[in-house]
């Protein structure tokens, strides 16, 4: 057997073997960074700039009972075709806040102190720090209903209110609803504590929005109920440019849009929660508006197309320059 081995293959393979050696030992590779970027991204919308903060993921495990309504299979089937883990649903927690130049608004906050989904939640106010705003620059926080991973954030450990120079906004019926201590005995418990030691703090500076309200100037509520009594969507305008807040209208990007119809086992009314989803996805779509969901894929913003009997997500490309 003969070898042919060039040269020119010789030194290039020489060379190749001193760039690895220093002094005769190898040279060690670059040892691995275990940071990422913030988590926080800037984009401007009309006169108005917003900063989605992150929370930090959230995982809600098999989706074996909290998504039902269509085979197990087939469900298998939507997350592995689009390279999901079929195993482990994680959602984001994606808050905007909004500089509508008079007014910065906060949108939900979060898990807070709760560490009821694992211990990668909680970090909205590192968050915010690392965006460079402070809590006491927020003017409002508006939450789209009283669930525990939207409304957890507004005290710290203690009990101390966090945006100390702010109004909040929730509707009245989820308010009503969520510091119920009637419930205390049901299995929503840990709901009702959890909003009760957030809520009830700022009692005095509470205001109830209502369906179609523009309750701050350039922010619009509109009801979407069936994921809570309450649940309320928001429409964002500024210079004549509108994007909708979904807060969770609806929490997969495929799952829910797909077919979204299915049933998600944290609504309280989940056939009222599905005709909601497909009233207002479907009005999102034929206007064009984007949209910012609190749970889909960081940093949640994009636009909603019809897409048969369901709807499809388009996430917008991050922009990186202001």
């Amino acid at each position: 057997m003969t070898c042919n081995v060039s040269r020119r293959s010789l030194l290039a393979l020489g060379a190749g073997l001193g760039a690895s050696m220093i002094g005769g030992r190898a040279r060690a590779s670059a040892p691995k960074l275990g940071t990422q970027p913030s988590y926080f991204y800037r984009f401007n919308h009309g006169d108005a700039q917003v900063t989605v903060v992150s929370d930090g993921p959230l995982p809600l495990g098999p989706p074996k009972g909290t998504f039902v309504g269509a085979p197990d299979e087939e469900i298998r089937k939507m997350l592995t075709d689009n390279f999901l883990s079929p195993d482990n649903i994680v959602l984001e927690q994606n808050s905007p806040i909004v500089n509508m130049g008079d007014k910065l608004v906060l949108f939900d906050t979060g898990m807070g102190t709760s560490k009821a989904f694992g211990p990668t939640t909680g970090r909205q106010q590192k968050s915010m720090a690392e965006a460079g705003i402070k809590p006491e620059d927020i003017d409002a926080v508006v939450f789209s209903h009283a669930h525990i991973d939207h409304i957890g954030g507004v005290v710290d450990d203690s009990g101390k209110v966090l945006f100390p120079n702010a109004q909040f906004y929730i509707a009245q019926s989820d308010f009503d609803y969520w510091t119920d201590e009637g419930k205390m005995g049901s299995p929503l418990k840990d709901f009702i504590v959890h909003a009760r030691k957030n809520l009830l703090p700022v009692n005095d500076r509470l205001s109830f929005y209502k369906d179609g309200q523009e309750f701050l100037p350039g922010i619009q509520a509109l009801a979407a109920p069936g994921h809570t009594v309450g649940h309320h969507i928001f429409l964002i305008t500024s210079d004549g440019k509108s994007f909708a807040f979904l807060g969770d209208l609806t929490h997969h990007q495929i799952l829910l849009m797909e077919k979204p119809r299915m049933q998600f086992s944290y609504d309280t009314d989940p056939n009222q929660a599905a005709e909601s989803r497909v009233k207002m996805l479907g009005m999102l779509a034929a206007n064009q508006i984007p949209v910012m969901s609190y749970h889909y894929p960081w940093p949640g913003y994009g636009h909603v197309v019809k897409n048969g009997d369901g709807f499809h997500y388009i996430p917008a490309p991050m922009v990186l320059t202001l």
